[in-house]
Protein backbone atom coordinates (compact mmCIF):
# COMPACT_ATOMS: atom_id res chain seq x y z
CA UNK A 1 0.00 0.00 0.00
CA UNK A 2 1.70 2.98 -1.18
CA UNK A 3 1.57 6.09 1.30
CA UNK A 4 0.38 9.32 1.23
CA UNK A 5 2.80 12.47 0.85
CA UNK A 6 1.26 14.01 3.56
CA UNK A 7 1.43 10.59 5.88
CA UNK A 8 5.22 10.37 4.97
CA UNK A 9 5.90 13.80 6.21
CA UNK A 10 3.47 13.13 9.28
CA UNK A 11 5.93 9.64 10.11
CA UNK A 12 9.36 11.78 9.53
CA UNK A 13 8.12 14.47 11.81
CA UNK A 14 8.12 11.94 14.78
CA UNK A 15 10.90 9.95 13.71
CA UNK A 16 12.98 11.86 15.95
CA UNK A 17 10.79 11.29 19.12
CA UNK A 18 10.34 7.50 18.15
CA UNK A 19 14.27 6.60 17.90
CA UNK A 20 15.15 8.61 21.30
CA UNK A 21 12.22 6.29 22.69
CA UNK A 22 13.39 3.49 21.52
CA UNK A 23 17.14 4.38 22.15
CA UNK A 24 16.14 4.69 25.73
CA UNK A 25 14.71 1.80 25.63
CA UNK A 26 16.97 -0.92 23.67
CA UNK A 27 20.46 0.65 24.45
CA UNK A 28 21.39 0.63 20.89
CA UNK A 29 20.99 2.71 18.46
CA UNK A 30 21.09 0.02 15.58
CA UNK A 31 18.62 -1.61 17.16
CA UNK A 32 16.29 1.64 17.81
CA UNK A 33 16.95 2.27 14.07
CA UNK A 34 15.36 -0.92 13.20
CA UNK A 35 12.44 -0.36 15.40
CA UNK A 36 11.47 2.46 13.79
CA UNK A 37 12.06 1.54 10.21
CA UNK A 38 9.55 -1.63 11.01
CA UNK A 39 7.19 0.72 13.37
CA UNK A 40 7.42 2.77 9.62
CA UNK A 41 6.87 -0.21 7.67
CA UNK A 42 3.38 -0.95 9.94
CA UNK A 43 2.49 2.61 9.02
CA UNK A 44 3.00 2.16 5.80
CA UNK A 45 0.54 -0.89 5.67
CA UNK A 46 -2.68 0.50 8.32
CA UNK A 47 -5.34 2.29 7.02
CA UNK A 48 -4.21 5.67 8.59
CA UNK A 49 -7.65 7.12 7.83
CA UNK A 50 -8.74 5.70 10.66
CA UNK A 51 -6.01 6.26 12.81
CA UNK A 52 -7.64 9.39 15.47
CA UNK A 53 -4.22 10.18 17.36
CA UNK A 54 -0.84 9.63 14.84
CA UNK A 55 1.11 10.24 17.79
CA UNK A 56 -0.18 7.54 20.19
CA UNK A 57 -0.64 5.39 17.56
CA UNK A 58 2.70 5.48 16.67
CA UNK A 59 4.51 5.17 20.07
CA UNK A 60 1.97 1.90 20.91
CA UNK A 61 3.47 0.15 17.88
CA UNK A 62 7.13 1.46 18.32
CA UNK A 63 7.09 0.79 21.88
CA UNK A 64 5.26 -2.70 21.73
CA UNK A 65 8.18 -3.62 19.28
CA UNK A 66 10.91 -2.48 21.87
CA UNK A 67 9.22 -4.77 24.12
CA UNK A 68 9.82 -7.83 22.15
CA UNK A 69 13.02 -6.82 21.22
CA UNK A 70 13.95 -6.62 25.03
CA UNK A 71 12.70 -9.81 25.92
CA UNK A 72 14.50 -11.32 23.44
CA UNK A 73 17.60 -9.18 24.17
CA UNK A 74 17.53 -11.32 27.50
CA UNK A 75 18.34 -14.15 26.18
CA UNK A 76 21.05 -13.00 23.82
CA UNK A 77 22.58 -11.48 26.59
CA UNK A 78 22.59 -14.85 28.20
CA UNK A 79 25.39 -15.45 25.87
CA UNK A 80 26.88 -12.35 25.31
CA UNK A 81 30.92 -12.30 25.56
CA UNK A 82 32.14 -10.14 28.57
CA UNK A 83 30.63 -7.67 30.47
CA UNK A 84 27.34 -5.78 28.14
CA UNK A 85 27.32 -1.71 28.10
CA UNK A 86 24.83 0.45 26.16
CA UNK A 87 26.09 1.88 23.07
CA UNK A 88 27.42 5.77 23.79
CA UNK A 89 26.10 8.70 21.65
CA UNK A 90 28.36 11.77 21.64
CA UNK A 91 27.10 15.11 22.87
CA UNK A 92 24.88 16.32 19.50
CA UNK A 93 23.66 13.00 18.55
CA UNK A 94 19.71 14.03 17.75
CA UNK A 95 18.77 10.12 19.03
CA UNK A 96 19.77 11.65 22.34
CA UNK A 97 16.48 13.32 22.55
CA UNK A 98 15.59 16.11 24.98
CA UNK A 99 17.31 17.78 27.13
CA UNK A 100 15.32 20.08 28.53
CA UNK A 101 15.19 19.10 32.31
CA UNK A 102 17.09 17.22 34.32
CA UNK A 103 14.72 14.22 34.31
CA UNK A 104 15.71 14.22 30.73
CA UNK A 105 19.33 14.28 30.84
CA UNK A 106 19.47 11.69 33.67
CA UNK A 107 17.32 9.28 31.70
CA UNK A 108 20.23 9.02 28.69
CA UNK A 109 22.97 9.35 30.77
CA UNK A 110 25.13 6.35 30.36
CA UNK A 111 24.80 5.08 34.03
CA UNK A 112 21.14 5.47 33.92
CA UNK A 113 21.00 3.35 30.52
CA UNK A 114 22.89 0.60 32.39
CA UNK A 115 20.78 0.81 35.42
CA UNK A 116 17.97 0.05 33.42
CA UNK A 117 19.06 -3.29 32.43
CA UNK A 118 17.83 -3.96 35.62
CA UNK A 119 14.09 -3.63 35.14
CA UNK A 120 12.11 -5.31 33.45
CA UNK A 121 10.52 -4.67 29.67
CA UNK A 122 7.39 -3.41 31.40
CA UNK A 123 8.69 -1.10 33.54
CA UNK A 124 11.45 -0.08 31.30
CA UNK A 125 8.64 1.12 29.04
CA UNK A 126 6.96 3.18 31.71
CA UNK A 127 10.12 4.49 33.31
CA UNK A 128 11.16 6.01 30.11
CA UNK A 129 7.66 7.15 28.29
CA UNK A 130 6.72 8.79 31.90
CA UNK A 131 10.61 10.36 32.98
CA UNK A 132 11.54 11.16 29.95
CA UNK A 133 8.75 12.32 27.81
CA UNK A 134 6.18 13.40 30.35
CA UNK A 135 3.32 11.08 28.96
CA UNK A 136 0.71 11.29 31.10
CA UNK A 137 -0.18 7.41 33.22
CA UNK A 138 -3.50 7.48 31.38
CA UNK A 139 -2.08 7.82 28.20
CA UNK A 140 1.24 4.85 28.94
CA UNK A 141 -1.67 2.75 30.21
CA UNK A 142 -3.14 2.90 26.90
CA UNK A 143 0.03 2.34 25.29
CA UNK A 144 0.81 -0.69 27.48
CA UNK A 145 -2.46 -2.26 27.68
CA UNK A 146 -2.51 -1.58 31.97
CA UNK A 147 -4.91 0.06 33.92
CA UNK A 148 -3.78 3.72 35.07
CA UNK A 149 -3.15 2.43 39.00
CA UNK A 150 -1.08 0.19 37.40
CA UNK A 151 1.16 2.14 34.83
CA UNK A 152 1.49 4.67 38.43
CA UNK A 153 3.13 1.53 40.52
CA UNK A 154 5.10 0.15 37.94
CA UNK A 155 6.61 3.71 37.56
CA UNK A 156 7.28 4.22 41.60
CA UNK A 157 8.77 0.64 40.97
CA UNK A 158 11.18 1.11 38.07
CA UNK A 159 12.02 4.73 39.60
CA UNK A 160 12.88 3.52 43.26
CA UNK A 161 15.27 0.60 41.34
CA UNK A 162 17.11 3.43 39.75
CA UNK A 163 17.45 5.77 42.19
CA UNK A 164 19.19 2.75 44.51
CA UNK A 165 22.21 2.51 42.29
CA UNK A 166 22.11 6.36 41.02
CA UNK A 167 25.28 8.76 42.19
CA UNK A 168 25.97 10.67 39.40
CA UNK A 169 26.26 14.27 39.78
CA UNK A 170 25.52 16.47 36.89
CA UNK A 171 28.32 18.46 35.15
CA UNK A 172 28.79 20.85 32.38
CA UNK A 173 30.35 20.50 29.05
CA UNK A 174 32.99 23.18 30.63
CA UNK A 175 33.62 20.76 33.54
CA UNK A 176 33.16 17.70 31.65
CA UNK A 177 36.20 18.60 29.71
CA UNK A 178 38.26 20.35 32.75
CA UNK A 179 37.63 16.16 34.32
CA UNK A 180 38.49 14.48 31.76
CA UNK A 181 41.34 16.78 30.84
CA UNK A 182 43.14 16.19 35.29
CA UNK A 183 42.08 12.65 34.26
CA UNK A 184 44.16 12.22 31.24
CA UNK A 185 47.03 14.02 32.92
CA UNK A 186 46.57 11.52 36.11
CA UNK A 187 46.65 8.38 33.83
CA UNK A 188 49.91 9.67 31.61
CA UNK A 189 51.67 10.40 34.62
CA UNK A 190 53.35 6.75 35.04
CA UNK A 191 52.23 6.73 38.41
CA UNK A 192 48.90 5.22 39.76
CA UNK A 193 48.55 8.08 42.94
CA UNK A 194 47.39 11.13 41.30
CA UNK A 195 44.45 8.66 39.58
CA UNK A 196 43.36 6.75 42.90
CA UNK A 197 43.46 10.52 43.72
CA UNK A 198 40.62 11.18 41.41
CA UNK A 199 38.72 8.09 42.26
CA UNK A 200 36.29 7.09 44.89
CA UNK A 201 36.94 4.18 47.40
CA UNK A 202 34.30 1.78 45.20
CA UNK A 203 35.12 2.94 41.64
CA UNK A 204 34.34 0.52 39.25
CA UNK A 205 35.54 0.03 36.16
CA UNK A 206 33.50 -1.86 33.20
CA UNK A 207 34.21 -2.74 29.32
CA UNK A 208 32.59 -3.90 26.87
CA UNK A 209 34.47 -5.97 24.33
CA UNK A 210 31.68 -7.67 22.87
CA UNK A 211 34.50 -10.44 22.17
CA UNK A 212 35.86 -8.77 19.17
CA UNK A 213 38.33 -6.76 21.50
CA UNK A 214 39.93 -7.80 24.53
CA UNK A 215 38.42 -6.57 27.61
CA UNK A 216 37.61 -7.53 31.13
CA UNK A 217 34.83 -10.09 31.70
CA UNK A 218 34.85 -8.89 35.45
CA UNK A 219 34.57 -5.21 36.67
CA UNK A 220 37.59 -3.94 38.36
CA UNK A 221 36.79 -2.80 41.59
CA UNK A 222 38.42 -0.46 44.52
CA UNK A 223 40.31 2.91 43.54
CA UNK A 224 43.36 1.35 43.67
CA UNK A 225 42.47 -1.83 41.30
CA UNK A 226 40.92 1.04 38.57
CA UNK A 227 44.21 3.32 38.79
CA UNK A 228 46.08 0.41 38.36
CA UNK A 229 44.03 -0.94 35.15
CA UNK A 230 43.64 2.93 33.85
CA UNK A 231 47.64 3.30 33.88
CA UNK A 232 47.95 -0.13 32.38
CA UNK A 233 46.20 1.23 28.96
CA UNK A 234 49.27 3.91 28.70
CA UNK A 235 51.49 1.72 28.55
CA UNK A 236 53.31 0.22 25.25
CA UNK A 237 52.16 -2.76 24.01
CA UNK A 238 52.30 -4.35 20.30
CA UNK A 239 48.94 -6.01 21.30
CA UNK A 240 47.27 -3.39 22.21
CA UNK A 241 48.32 -1.53 18.97
CA UNK A 242 47.19 -4.57 16.91
CA UNK A 243 43.90 -4.42 18.81
CA UNK A 244 43.12 -1.20 17.77
CA UNK A 245 44.53 -0.90 14.91
CA UNK A 246 46.88 1.89 15.48
CA UNK A 247 48.14 4.52 18.31
CA UNK A 248 44.97 6.13 19.64
CA UNK A 249 44.39 9.94 19.91
CA UNK A 250 42.18 10.73 23.08
CA UNK A 251 40.24 13.57 23.26
CA UNK A 252 37.69 14.90 25.97
CA UNK A 253 34.31 15.38 24.91
CA UNK A 254 31.10 14.42 26.50
CA UNK A 255 28.26 11.16 25.83
CA UNK A 256 25.21 10.71 26.87
CA UNK A 257 25.73 13.53 29.02
CA UNK A 258 28.89 12.49 31.16
CA UNK A 259 32.51 13.22 30.72
CA UNK A 260 33.44 11.23 28.51
CA UNK A 261 37.52 10.24 26.65
CA UNK A 262 36.77 9.70 23.31
CA UNK A 263 39.56 7.48 21.76
CA UNK A 264 40.36 7.49 17.49
CA UNK A 265 42.44 6.03 15.15
CA UNK A 266 42.77 7.41 11.97
CA UNK A 267 39.15 8.66 12.20
CA UNK A 268 37.47 5.45 13.52
CA UNK A 269 36.41 5.73 17.10
CA UNK A 270 37.80 2.80 18.74
CA UNK A 271 36.94 3.50 22.42
CA UNK A 272 34.71 5.76 24.20
CA UNK A 273 35.17 5.95 28.02
CA UNK A 274 32.02 7.56 30.28
CA UNK A 275 33.33 8.62 33.70
CA UNK A 276 30.26 8.75 36.02
CA UNK A 277 31.28 11.73 38.96
CA UNK A 278 30.12 12.15 41.97
CA UNK A 279 31.12 14.93 44.84
CA UNK A 280 33.49 12.82 45.61
CA UNK A 281 35.10 11.94 42.70
CA UNK A 282 34.82 9.23 39.60
CA UNK A 283 32.92 6.23 40.63
CA UNK A 284 32.67 4.40 37.65
CA UNK A 285 34.34 3.75 34.11
CA UNK A 286 32.38 2.52 31.97
CA UNK A 287 34.50 1.42 28.96
CA UNK A 288 32.44 0.66 25.39
CA UNK A 289 35.16 -0.57 23.02
CA UNK A 290 32.90 -3.11 20.99
CA UNK A 291 33.22 -2.18 17.72
CA UNK A 292 30.12 -3.22 16.50
CA UNK A 293 28.65 -0.44 19.37
CA UNK A 294 30.99 2.21 17.86
CA UNK A 295 29.91 2.75 14.12
CA UNK A 296 27.79 5.50 15.08
CA UNK A 297 29.73 7.55 16.88
CA UNK A 298 32.40 6.86 14.22
CA UNK A 299 29.93 8.29 11.42
CA UNK A 300 28.93 11.50 13.87
CA UNK A 301 32.75 12.14 14.97
CA UNK A 302 33.49 12.67 11.32
CA UNK A 303 31.31 15.58 11.17
CA UNK A 304 32.12 16.89 14.55
CA UNK A 305 34.21 20.27 14.76
CA UNK A 306 36.49 18.18 17.63
CA UNK A 307 39.91 20.15 17.62
CA UNK A 308 43.40 18.73 18.04
CA UNK A 309 43.53 16.01 20.61
CA UNK A 310 44.76 16.08 24.34
CA UNK A 311 46.89 13.39 23.73
CA UNK A 312 47.92 10.14 21.40
CA UNK A 313 48.79 6.91 23.23
CA UNK A 314 51.96 5.66 21.67
CA UNK A 315 52.31 1.43 21.88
Amino acid sequence: MSVAIGDVERFEAARGRLEAIAYRMLGSAGEAEDAVQETYLRWQAADIERIEVPEAWLTKVLTNLCLNQLTSARARRETYVGQWLPEPLLAGDSMLGPADTAEQRESVSFAVLTLMERLSPNERAVYVLREAFDYPHREIAEILDLSEASSQQIFHRAKQHVADGKTRTAVDAAAARRIVEEFLAAAASGQTEPLVRLLTADAVSIGDGGGKVPARTKPFQGAVAVAKFIWGLFKPGAGKRAAVGGSPEVYAWTANGDPAVVAVVDGRVVGIMCLEVTADGITALLNQVNPDKLERATAKWAALDHGEPLATITF
